[in-house]
């Protein structure tokens, strides 16, 4: 059996160690939750939709002043 898993890209995190637990924390469930209201507003579709970076990354950005995670675009194979 063969499966074909498609490439897609991918949003790396990195929260810095000088960055607080809890704030870390707090940041990654806001991440996450932008992911599934992604899913729900797009009839369930996940990282692998063709637009998912080009969607979130507005939000992403705005999580990223408020936290002070890092993140870079990593293409999956």
């Amino acid at each position: 059996m063969k499966a074909r898993i498609p490439k897609h890209r991918e949003f790396i995190i990195d929260f810095p160690k000088d960055v607080p637990a809890e704030k870390a924390d707090e940041g990654w469930d806001k991440l996450m939750g932008l992911m599934e209201d992604y899913k729900k507003s797009h009839n369930g579709q996940t990282v692998y939709s063709p637009t998912f970076i080009e969607d979130l990354e507005p939000a992403v950005k705005e999580l990223q002043a408020q936290y002070g995670f890092t993140y870079t675009i990593q293409n999956s194979k």
